[in-house]
């Protein structure tokens, strides 16, 4: 059952000039946080870019759907030891907030997942260090479990064989990325990053915008979000 579930965040930005400077007329905002990221494109030798999923919840659900529709993305793996195959297709299959899934897709056995005619391997593992990414051949891992999210846990999915791990939540010492903000920051040395927060996605691309049109001085926000496991109803 959803339940509202509000907090409030105030923010400080940095000055964007002193307030006596004179007024200037109002531009066409550029939409600098909104412009799509442009698709990663494939290797040279043609192979699609693989990645693992730990945690099939909602996030993990959604990144499996969307990794479907891309022809530069495969999804080789699924993890969560809380769910078992038929019940991840049935998840999958039907979603009251997204629709049901258009394609098909088939349990083949307790470790197989079939969606549109391709395998997907399914494994049960509580240790993310015990989950063979390596063997699927993943490379990227979607830690959506909600469970590590500091660089330390995280990291326990490169001693399975990933190469790069990104946290679907909030880190406290992860690098965190919001797409259309400071993704430039990036670097590639850098194995394990955080996607942010649902939250932090939707108000910082809109705050990059405001603020380095018109500048940000102080904010105050209100978030309602649905009850999650760590929330208790109102």
């Amino acid at each position: 059952q959803a339940s509202c579930v509000r907090s409030k965040v105030a923010c400080s930005f940095p000055s964007v000039g002193a307030t006596s400077s004179p007024a200037r007329s109002i531009e066409p905002v550029r939409a600098t946080a909104t412009q799509a990221p442009p698709a990663s494109s494939q290797s040279s030798s043609g192979e699609k870019t693989k990645v693992g999923i730990n945690g099939f919840g909602r996030i993990g659900r959604l990144v499996l759907r969307i990794a479907i529709d891309r022809d530069d993305i495969e999804v080789v793996a699924v993890n969560d030891p809380f769910i078992d195959a038929k019940y991840m297709a049935y998840m999958f299959k039907y979603d009251s907030t997204h629709g049901p899934f258009k394609g098909t897709i088939a349990v083949l056995d307790e470790s197989t997942l079939e969606i549109n005619g391709k395998k997907v391997s399914v494994t049960s593992k509580r240790d993310p260090s015990d989950i063979p990414w390596g063997n699927f051949g993943a490379e990227y891992v979607v830690e959506s479990s909600g469970v590590f999210t500091t660089v330390e846990k995280a990291s326990a999915h490169l001693k399975g064989g990933a190469k790069k791990v990104v946290i679907s939540a909030p880190s406290a010492d992860a690098p965190m990325f919001v797409v259309g903000v400071n993704e430039k920051n990036y670097n590639p040395s850098m194995d394990v990053v955080s996607n942010a927060s649902c939250t932090t996605n939707c108000l910082a691309p809109v705050a990059k915008v405001v603020h380095e049109e018109f500048g940000i001085l102080e904010g105050l926000m209100t978030t309602v979000h649905a009850t999650t496991g760590f929330l208790s109803p109102c």
